[in-house]
């Protein structure tokens, strides 16, 4: 098949990764290319993958959120004008199919004759998404098909489209492996380092815990590290820095307990599934989608969303039989969610067949 990957553009598909979205798109394409399909990225310069490029965005362009309301608009004016243009190419392409792994609402309104897979990342809180799909007579095309990545975040999705699948996501499990473990009693965290990911409070729990605790993630707003992380560090706390993929394997299996603290409801998690792929048990505050990911056997879940309880779920995690652990992440592989993905692209690339008379 012939499939144009549509990004979102405020930055590239690109090690190291900025969140789990980045990291999903870049495995996707790459498998998709491993598997034989004509694959074309519609994202950020800079962005590397084995897909083709079709460079929207300046690679130095930079989202400013901290900027007057007025530049804010001009930004995102400037993001539509570039996902207009990718909508517009494709369309003048022979493209078989579009997978639609954007923030953007203008897919939902303007490829309506385009065979087209969207994959929700997020909660049903996009504001232009939600107000296309809650205008009175929108439909979705006749070729479109929408899944999301946990039965958690399908849920209020499920209230605004006509169907919503799930497609778990998965990890390559040959480069998400144990890689020896460190005999000192430690915990890791890793995600990008925003409010809603609740470092602080994992910071808490694991003095309370007293555990040594190293951090890894793209500083993604400044002004929390600065007010809420900064003045925990030290004492057995470390930030070591954005890791690349090549060395979070090492990192996460350094850790006797791996912390998730997140204080939105999480569609996914997939730092927590690398985590475990690599023997590492969780820890984890249960909001969204961590009830479905973080079983008995493979970690912990705080009874509240407070320090305490977290850190006495560190504790009953740091215990687990880290071979459990890895056989639970087992079932997040990349290659069964790349097929899940084949199938649907199949169905709606293929017509229906024709009955015999």
């Amino acid at each position: 098949m012939k499939i144009a990957i549509l990004c979102h553009m405020h930055h590239p598909i690109a090690e190291p990764f900025q969140g789990g979205t980045e990291a999903h798109t870049a495995m996707m394409a790459d498998e998709l290319v491993a598997r034989g399909h004509d694959v074309t990225l519609f994202a950020k310069a800079g962005s590397r993958t084995k897909a083709g490029l079709f460079p929207l965005v300046p690679a130095e362009f930079e989202f400013i959120r901290t900027a007057s309301s007025l530049v804010r608009e001009q930004q995102r004016g400037f993001l539509a004008e570039s996902v207009h243009h990718s909508i517009e190419v494709i369309e003048n392409d022979d493209y078989d199919v579009v997978i639609n792994n954007s923030l953007s609402s203008l897919p939902f309104r303007y490829l309506k004759q385009q065979a087209m897979l969207t994959i929700l990342h997020t909660p049903a809180t996009l504001a232009d998404v939600t107000a296309v799909v809650r205008e009175p007579g929108w439909t979705p095309g006749d070729q479109h098909s929408f899944v999301t990545v946990s039965e958690s975040n399908a849920l209020a999705w499920r209230e605004l489209l006509p169907e919503v699948g799930v497609v778990r996501n998965g990890v390559d499990l040959d480069r998400w492996r144990p890689a020896g473990s460190s005999r000192r009693v430690k915990a890791v965290w890793a995600a990008r380092i925003t409010p809603e990911k609740g470092l602080h409070l994992a910071i808490d729990a694991a003095r309370l815990a007293r555990m040594p605790l190293d951090i890894s993630g793209p500083i993604s707003h400044a002004a929390y590290f600065e007010s809420e992380i900064r003045p925990r560090l030290g004492r057995g706390v470390r930030y070591v820095g954005h890791l690349s993929h090549a060395r979070l394997p090492r990192f996460l299996s350094s850790g006797t307990v791996f912390v998730a603290s997140p204080l939105w409801p999480e569609p996914f998690g997939l730092s927590v599934v690398e985590a475990m792929a690599c023997g590492t048990p969780v820890a984890a505050f249960a909001n969204g989608a961590m009830r479905e990911i973080v079983t008995p056997e493979s970690g912990a879940l705080a009874a509240d969303v407070e320090a305490a309880p977290l850190a006495t779920a560190m504790l009953i995690a740091a215990g687990r039989d880290r071979r459990l652990v890895r056989a639970h992440a087992e079932s997040f592989s990349l290659d069964a969610m790349v097929s899940d993905y084949e199938e649907i692209l199949e169905r709606l690339v293929l017509p229906d067949p024709i009955s015999a008379p």
